[in-house]
């Protein structure tokens, strides 16, 4: 799926005026109860910056332009981007084994350094931020990254994997000297003008957000605590503002000297064997793919404690949107944002991956099963009606509706409503379902129900 400029001429004038996005910022809030937000848009001509609401809200502190707020997984776009930044001027090669530099890696060592960011490398995503707080880097690797718990060969699947960006993290120490977040700093932050911002840190020199929930019994928002552990910091401890992805964005466009238009492209390539089921299109280096109307944007999505952010990025026109958010609740707000945003760029910004036609629903009895991704369990259980449901870790089962093509929708079970994520994986040899896919995250079949 290689990256081709559009053939027609598209006419970017803004169709919205700042005034108008601001207003639409405030109210969408209000309707989402999010406290704050910021939107920056770059419309390939100029820059609309918008912001709205408190970084706090017990404490009532403005959330301005400049406020960072808490990344979540989008800082993984950016441990990529040290990483090609390293390979771009020779100091590694994207496709030599990472146990090269990892001797933590050595028990996989057909494991590349682009498989890791490109979540090819079938490794599990790792242990929860609780367990990974109380060890060390070198023995969260050795434990994950084994032979025993890989989810399929290197190269062949895709499984999301914070497990993988710490191990790149780790890489980026090794190469540089520096600890991760020096590396990150000297080699991709400071170029871009982006005032370094991390969690954990004890005297932050610019204005942070809190993420937020809320209480179910009063329902009141009440800040989130923040528990990524230290050494998941490469995988999910960046802040930042929504122009400074915007300010990523154009990089990641080729339209920046801090990175190389050569290692942007390597960025924005799809990888083989990335099939990334319900979170994008395709997969590049730390970079989700989204097609809309015969473009191909990049980009990628954040979560973490009480808070969303989003970065979307179309090369050919120089199109980049990027919003922040410091409430669960935001996500629903930046869909809610699109048809704005479309308005305004004179593109059909996708804010999920392309919907895909498909027949009438199916029953898939031969893929009720024990499925395992590291220390998590996957349950997929058969009911008397030939219908399945999905249990994780033992929660509250998820009804699935499965189709020929061995895709199947998630249904909340509260809303009814049904959500495209999962996908199950036959052995090419034998013909039996020996993986599922749910949410970008694979689990190996390990038994049957």
């Amino acid at each position: 799926m290689p990256y081709t400029p559009a053939a027609r001429v598209v006419d970017r004038r803004p169709l919205l005026t700042h005034q108008t996005l601001q207003y639409r910022l405030d109210a969408l809030a209000r309707t989402h109860r999010v406290p704050g937000a910021q939107l920056a848009v770059h419309t390939g001509r100029e820059v609309l910056s918008v912001h709205t609401g408190t970084a706090d809200a017990v404490t009532g502190t403005p959330l301005t332009e400049g406020t960072a707020v808490p990344l979540g997984s989008l800082t993984k776009t950016y441990t990529a981007a040290a990483v090609a930044l390293l390979a771009d001027d020779g100091d590694l090669d994207l496709d030599e084994p990472a146990a090269v530099f990892l001797p933590e890696l050595r028990h996989i060592p057909e494991v590349t350094v682009r498989q890791l960011l490109g979540h090819t490398a079938g490794l599990p995503t790792g242990p929860d931020s609780d367990t990974a707080a109380g060890t060390t880097v070198s023995r969260y690797l050795s434990t994950v990254c084994t032979a025993r718990d890989a989810l399929f060969p290197p190269g062949t699947g895709f499984s999301y994997s914070n497990a993988g960006y710490v191990a790149a993290g780790r890489l980026v120490a090794a190469v540089t000297g520096m600890t991760w977040q020096e590396a990150v700093r000297a080699l991709l932050l400071d170029p871009l003008g982006t005032v370094p911002a991390f969690l954990g840190d004890t005297f932050p020199v610019r204005p942070v957000a809190s993420g937020h929930a809320r209480n179910t019994a009063s329902g009141r928002l009440i800040p989130a605590h923040q528990n990524l552990a230290p050494l998941e910091a490469p995988a999910g401890g960046l802040l930042a503002s929504a122009a400074d992805l915007l300010t990523l964005g154009r990089a990641l466009t080729g339209r920046s000297a801090a990175l190389p238009a050569d290692a942007a492209a390597q960025m924005r390539r799809p990888q083989p064997g990335a099939v990334p089921a319900g979170l994008a299109d395709a997969w590049g280096l730390g970079l989700a793919l989204f097609r809309q109307d015969d473009l191909w944007w990049c980009g990628h999505d954040g979560n973490a404690q009480g808070t969303s952010c989003h970065l979307r990025a179309e090369p050919d026109s120089g199109v980049v949107v990027a919003f922040t958010g410091n409430s669960s609740g935001a996500t629903a707000l930046w869909q809610d944002l699109a048809d704005d945003l479309t308005r305004l760029t004179g593109l059909r910004v996708p804010t999920v991956c392309a919907p895909v036609r498909r027949g009438p629903a199916v029953p898939l009895p031969d893929c009720a099963g024990t499925y395992r991704n590291g220390q998590s369990e996957y349950r997929i259980t058969l009911g008397a009606d030939g219908s399945l449901t999905l249990s994780v870790d033992g929660d509250r089962p998820i009804p699935l509706i499965c189709y020929e093509d061995l895709t199947c929708d998630l249904v909340d079970p509260d809303t009814g409503r049904p959500q495209p994520g999962g996908l199950f994986h036959r052995d090419r040899t034998t013909g039996v379902i020996d993986r599922v896919q749910i949410s970008g995250r694979a689990a190996r079949r390990s038994g049957t129900v």
